[in-house]
């Protein structure tokens, strides 16, 4: 530290924080030990009775709080965000537009397993809506050393963190049961993802009931696929009783299977199958009608992003997988 006149301090770092007291206003921390003190700033230092202050010396290689946490934006930061200014340190970033947050975790870790280093974010794989905060950054000292940091931008490729905008896509949803197609009951279930997908940009072409019969889903299944239709769903008929044909029909169709069950409550009955060309087709099981939150809310907004999800994707999903 060293003690300099506050006329003489503009683009210094302030070594320790300054009170400022106004009777009946305002008593509390005006400028924050860090702060870099700006032109604006002396006069108000003067008005504190702060003719000089003690300012931190930066020696060659070390970089101020602010400067570091705006080299862990530029590791972080991908598509479709903003940054805001540093504030005491931190940076934030927040989502462009509406989207799905995704993120490198193994990335995520390595830089918050490096010394005084901490970059928290919202889970990974939800959707975001635009001005909304995903992750912020800093460094834990006022100061740290350059080269610290220029390991971690040599070691991990940018960025950590996109958001991934929505498809504009078009949907198909075939009801299963003989119950429904007869007329005993009343279809309950498509109303439910007629509701799920109003939350994204997708157009819903067909929604028909088509028995329980395992030839009449497929050939539904088919021909919206022919038709271009990317997101095809089938509710019900998913579990492993004799007259429940869905996944069968689903096999039949030619789509190749990624899953059947999903480590998800509700939801574990959940079937998803790909075509060659990314359509993509949903056995949705009896929990999705039911449940506020079940496997699709998971599920849908990674789809509809572009995400093509593995097995080992819906192996991860355990983690957070029993829904409240």
């Amino acid at each position: 530290m060293k003690q300099v006149k506050t006329q003489d301090a503009v683009g210094m770092v302030l070594a320790h924080d300054h009170t400022q007291i106004i009777v009946d206003k305002f008593k509390g921390v005006r400028f924050p030990k860090g702060h870099i003190i700006r032109e604006e700033d002396v006069p108000v230092l003067l008005e504190m009775g702060k003719e000089t202050i003690f300012v931190l010396e930066l020696e060659p290689g070390m970089l101020h709080e602010d400067d570091a946490a705006a080299v862990l934006r530029d590791i972080c930061m991908g598509q479709n965000l903003q940054a805001g200014e540093p504030h005491e340190g931190k940076i934030d970033l927040v989502a462009e537009f509406d989207g799905l947050l995704s993120f490198d975790e193994e990335k995520l870790f390595r830089l918050n397993s490096a010394e005084h280093i901490v970059i928290s974010s919202r889970s990974n794989n939800i959707p975001v809506t635009a001005g909304e905060k995903v992750a912020a950054m800093r460094v834990v000292p006022l100061v740290i050393e350059e080269q610290h940091l220029s390991v971690l931008q040599n070691e991990i490729e940018a960025p950590v963190f996109n958001v991934m905008p929505y498809r504009n896509l078009s949907a198909a949803i075939f009801v299963t049961g003989n119950e429904i197609l007869k007329g005993r009951i009343k279809d309950t279930f498509s109303p439910v993802v007629v509701g799920k997908l109003a939350n994204f940009p997708v157009e819903i072409k067909v929604i028909r009931q088509v028995g329980d019969n395992l030839e009449n889903i497929k050939n539904a299944i088919l021909e919206a696929h022919k038709a271009g239709i990317a997101l095809i769903f089938c509710t019900g008929g998913m579990s492993v009783d004799p007259d429940d044909h869905t996944p069968g029909a689903i096999r039949a169709s030619g789509a190749k299977v990624v899953t059947y069950g999903s480590p998800v409550f509700p939801g574990a009955m959940f079937m998803m199958a790909n075509f060659d060309d990314g359509s993509v087709v949903m056995g949705l099981p009896g929990g999705v009608m039911y449940a506020k939150r079940s496997v699709l809310d998971l599920v849908l907004p990674r789809i509809i992003a572009g995400q093509q999800m593995t097995k080992a994707d819906f192996a991860k999903m355990a983690v957070g997988g029993l829904l409240s």
